[in-house]
């Protein structure tokens, strides 16, 4: 059975920081491109940042270029998120996503909210 568990969201003010993880399960995690999702209420879903299965190529959202930084380590099953400066617009609920092909994955999410 494939799970993603996040973890590391809560409370924080504005321009603190936070680390988000992503444990994979059941699935040969190196095989997948990972990314991070968020969804804040009465919005989208939205892509944040994503990376290759090596952890070499990365990418992200202008929103969050600067101050988030994706990277995994797949002898662990892991892939995190380091958010630092938070703005109260980075409030939202963080998903992991797996995708190897035709096989999508996805986490149950873990909320973040930043406020003073």
């Amino acid at each position: 059975q494939v799970q993603l568990v996040e973890s590391g969201g809560g409370l924080v003010q504005p321009g603190g920081s936070l680390r988000l993880s992503c444990a994979a399960s059941g699935l040969s995690f190196s095989n997948y491109f990972a990314s991070w999702y968020r969804q804040a209420p009465g919005k989208e879903r939205e892509f944040v940042a994503g990376t290759s299965w090596s952890g070499a190529n990365t990418n992200y959202a202008d929103s969050v270029k600067g101050r988030f930084t994706i990277s995994r380590d797949n002898a662990k099953n892991m892939v995190y998120l380091q958010m630092n400066n938070l703005k109260p617009e980075d409030t939202a609920v963080y998903y992991c996503k797996a995708v190897s092909s035709d096989l999508i994955y996805w986490g149950q999410g873990t909320q973040v909210t930043v406020s003073s």
